[in-house]
């Protein structure tokens, strides 16, 4: 200023000026004086910052919630959990999953040390119980999920017997009182198995055909309704978590649940239905957030579709594939030379010449669908490169009446998908957003224009993994795939990363070290979490976005938190410290 007050220099200068400073360096300038603080505030410039600052594509809109550009960027910086808070180290081996109850005050944790654990997160999170599935003889656990009241708890595990897993489900009503129920068969042991309903789960079994060739049957299982009995000698029990009395009978008997068939699905080329969940569709006609369509359609098809024009995609259409079979076997009958056909070729070909006429075709119903059944699947190889998605109408969803699938007909055998999703790789990962419109899926690609010649033998997969997302209401990608993580095991030693989505952010585990955060509408990278080894899950608190949680094959649990949370929590006197300074000291 000058004698008179009057600004030496121009607004227009010191926006300039101010242009080439970096975000930190513009919060300070604006401390001078009236003149910079109110250049330092200008929609027009933290404009640019934000788009300097975090590299998001020029053409990305702002986000439809922000009030600002300063606000917005302060959001990106400020509200990520990124700040590690605490690390729990009760485990004693590879910690492979968690779950939040949907209250938020509890969690659990599966661990290749047999347990499942139960923690109170409050402030500085304890352990509540923790149950040691090694007398049930599972051999690890590796998934759980709270019910919708959060007063009974899914458990899985890999159970050490004739068959290869076991699904299972606890109690928890209450936090004194852990009661395990029942025990429930999953095969493969990747099935993992979801609930339904508060009080029913769904869990898969796998009878074999032929060598490349089985039937994946779906079970709808109440929680309430079972009964003991003494198995074999040589048969697999299934067992609940996580008790914390348990009686002899509970060790020396199966507790077997009253279960109904929900669906039938036939598998070809070595592929089997795996990893199962279930998309509430009552919301999504008023998502959180509403993603823009930003990726070329084609890896989604409707095989319920009237018209064959409709059904595109990688995989061939239901018409032409019934055109070839029927000349193949016309073939076969006249004598008429054919190609030579591989074992494993000959057999597929004959398996589809069974089910034709024998598969009960979708139903046209989508309006009255009020679930969607999601899980990974394939066609061609036994890595799941597919994602299978049946609709769960109204009549389908309790276990009372009728064994579910009697009202089909004598030679409908199977059902049939409503929709299925090539993704091109192998799916290593899938999670739903709070809203359960976008389907958020962790693939490893493989080469471009790459043939599967042997189910057996998959094309290998990318290291880099693509993070891809689909809206289930128009049943399109969207958006384009979010990179940053990367993973490094072949196809026949894939395992499951768990990644989870909240509101605003995208959050996934890697074989790299990492837990990586995204930004849904920005599709940018946010956060790096370290570890020591593989990050097997990631999750957040369903009441409070700016509290993650990462689970390692370091046998330990990080919790990381905001840098707001972190301020609020920290400060000595009742007012947080201010933005400007925790941002002034972070870039020093």
């Amino acid at each position: 200023m000058d004698e008179g007050c009057a600004p030496l220099l121009p607004d227009s200068l010191i926006y300039q000026i101010f242009l080439s400073l970096g975000p930190a360096d513009v919060l300070a300038a604006g401390l001078v004086c009236r003149q910079w603080h109110a250049v330092s505030r200008d929609e027009f410039l933290w404009r640019e910052q934000f788009y300097r600052y975090y590299q998001v594509a020029r053409d990305v809109p702002r986000h439809p919630a922000a009030t600002s550009w300063y606000e917005e960027f302060r959001r990106l910086y400020d509200t990520v959990p990124c700040v590690e808070v605490q690390t729990l180290r009760e485990h004693t081996d590879q910690v492979l999953h968690l779950s939040f109850s949907h209250s938020g005050y509890q969690f659990a944790s599966c661990s290749k040390d047999c347990t499942v654990k139960i923690w109170n997160n409050d402030l500085t999170v304890s352990l509540m119980h923790s149950a040691d599935m090694r007398p049930y003889n599972w051999s690890y656990t590796q998934f759980s999920q709270f019910n919708q009241d959060d007063s009974l708890l899914l458990a899985s595990g890999v159970f050490l017997g004739p068959h290869n897993s076991s699904s299972a489900r606890s109690s928890l009503p209450p936090p004194d009182n852990f009661t395990l129920l029942s025990r429930v068969r999953n095969k493969p042991y990747d099935v993992f198995g979801c609930w339904l309903t508060e009080t029913s789960l769904i869990s898969g079994n796998l009878h074999r055909i032929g060598d490349i060739t089985s039937c994946s049957v779906l079970w709808l299982n109440n929680a309430f309704q079972v009964r003991a009995r003494v198995p074999p000698a040589a048969a697999p029990s299934s067992a609940c978590c996580p008790p914390a009395v348990s009686h002899p009978q509970d060790v020396e008997s199966e507790n077997v649940n009253v279960v109904k068939r929900l669906f039938k699905i036939q598998n070809l080329n070595a592929s089997t239905i795996r990893t199962v969940m279930v998309a509430d569709c009552s919301r999504f006609d008023s998502p959180d957030l509403l993603l823009d369509v930003g990726a070329a359609p084609g890896r989604v098809f409707d095989l319920g579709s009237d018209s064959d024009d409709e059904a595109v995609g990688p995989g061939p259409a239901p018409a032409r594939t019934k055109e070839g079979l029927r000349y193949f076997l016309d073939g076969l009958l006249d004598g008429r030379p054919q190609p030579p056909l591989s074992e494993h070729a000959l057999e597929t070909k004959v398996a589809e010449l069974l089910a034709q006429g024998r598969t009960k075709p979708p139903e046209h119903s989508m309006a009255a669908a009020r679930k969607l059944l999601i899980f990974t699947t394939g066609c061609l190889t036994y890595s799941p490169h597919q994602i299978g998605i049946k609709q769960i109408l109204p009549h389908q969803m309790t276990t009372a009446g009728p064994v579910l699938g009697e009202g089909r007909g004598s030679d409908a055998f199977f059902d049939a998908l409503d929709h299925v999703i090539d993704v091109h790789g192998h799916i290593i990962g899938m999670g739903l957003s709070p809203d359960n419109r976008y389907l958020y899926v962790n693939s490893r690609a493989w080469p471009s224009g790459s043939v599967v010649a042997d189910p057996m033998q998959p094309p290998p997969i990318a290291e880099e993994i693509d993070l891809l997302v689909f809206d289930l209401k128009t049943m399109r990608e969207v958006k384009r795939a979010l990179r940053a993580h990367r993973a490094y095991t072949p196809n026949d030693e894939c395992f499951f990363i768990f990644l989870d989505v909240s509101r605003d952010f995208v959050a996934s585990g890697a074989e790299d070290r990492h837990g990586y955060i995204w930004d849904r509408h920005y599709n940018i990278c946010l956060a790096k979490l370290r570890h020591q080894d593989v990050v097997n899950s990631v999750v957040f608190s369903p009441q409070e976005q700016e509290l993650l949680l990462t689970a390692s094959d370091d046998a330990t649990i990080k919790a990381w938190r905001s840098p707001r949370t972190v301020r609020i929590h920290q400060a000595p006197r009742p007012r947080p410290r201010t933005f400007l300074s925790w941002f002034a000291s972070q870039r020093r």
